[in-house]
This record gives C-alpha cells, structure tokens and sequence, in this order.
C-alpha cells in the first residue's frame, strides 16, 4: 500500500533530480505524473509520442484493461512532454539505456537511492503509479477519469457502457492533476513554455 504523501514530493523530487542518469529521472517522474504500470512505461517508444495531438499510446496489459486491441492513449502533460524532449534519441525506445540498444532495466535501486535521500521508506515503482490515484483525491478527479489514464476496466455499467472520454477531455483533469502535483512539490514550471526539440544521438 505504499504511496507518495502530499507533504513528501518536494523532498522527491528534489531527490529524483539529482540522480546521475537523465533517462532514470525522467522515468520515475513520467511514472508518478501518468500513473502508467512500470513496464508499460519502459516499454514506450519515441513511435508512441505524439506531439501534434499531446498524446501517448500506452501498450496496456490486455484489451479488457482499459485500453482496445491492447493499447490506451493517454494525455502528453506539459511537464512530461518537457521531460521527454529533453531525452536523446538513441534508437526506438524512450528511457533508453546508455550502453544497450534497449530500454533502461527496472530503476528499482535508483529509486531506493533516491527516497535514502528524500527520507522516505518503503516506496516501489508500483507505489508511485498508485500515488497518481492517491494524490488525484485531493482534488476531486472524477474517478473514472483516474481509470481510464490508468488503464484499470471500468468498474460500473456506466462507465463501461456510456461513457466515453477522448484525449481532449482527459487532459482537462490530468493537466490540472499535473499542475498540482508540480506546486505542491515546490517545481516552477512554465506549462506554456515550448518543449525542447528531440535530439538525435549518433
């Protein structure tokens, strides 16, 4: 049941930010600010990035999860947005690895190291995609809304059947989740400001 309390993301993020890989930073941030399943995440390429609609195409579990044919989009928040851009392009994944044609391995010490620093005990990758749904109750996000960035089944006939929600209206509630979540962790951030451009690595 581990999760981010309010009072503890100023100390997180300062922490995250300071470890050594960019790509590491950017996926443990990425991962609390979309609430994506930790392999999910990893498994994003530069393919799954659209800049023209903000939008990301999430690989999620299975069909019956949230997603259809076995992928969900979700909004492209301005701070991961800018968190991306900053990333080189070493190929076809996002978090890529420095040395490996592939993706980062699972951070799991990175993070550790990180909540050493920040004083927080017990906190898993999982505990911050759980943390996006936590810290989404302070301001009343529909819960729905939650799901289906999440990519959890709807859990009522309702929302199964009648309620169908595209990027425009999930970025409403995830953009204003982003911004707090930013505030109450001290980042000033200019969510107008334009995102760097991908650079490619040779």
């Amino acid at each position: 049941k581990d999760a981010l309390l309010r009072e503890q993301l100023p100390a997180f993020f300062e922490a995250v930010q300071g470890l050594r890989s960019l790509a590491v930073r950017a996926y443990l941030l990425a991962l609390l600010l979309t609430g994506a399943r930790p392999g999910e995440l990893l498994a994003l390429r530069w393919d799954d990035v659209n800049t023209q609609w903000r939008g990301l195409t999430i690989r999620d579990k299975d069909a019956s999860k949230g997603g259809a044919d076995g992928v969900r989009a979700i909004p492209l928040t301005p701070y991961v947005w800018h968190l991306l851009a900053a990333l080189p392009r070493r190929g076809e994944w996002v978090f890529s690895s420095d040395t490996l044609p592939q993706p980062i391995s699972r951070p799991h010490a990175r993070l550790a190291d990180a909540c050493a620093v920040a004083g927080i005990e017990g906190l898993t990758l999982h505990g911050l995609r759980r943390s996006f749904g936590t810290l989404s109750e302070w301001l009343e996000v529909p819960a729905g809304v939650v799901a289906q960035i999440q990519g959890h089944k709807p859990s009522a006939t309702a929302e199964q059947h009648y309620r169908v929600r595209p990027l425009d209206l999930l970025r409403v509630h995830h953009e204003r989740l982003e911004a707090w979540i930013l505030e109450q962790a001290g980042v000033k951030f200019d969510a107008q400001a334009e995102p760097g451009k991908l650079r490619a690595v040779v």
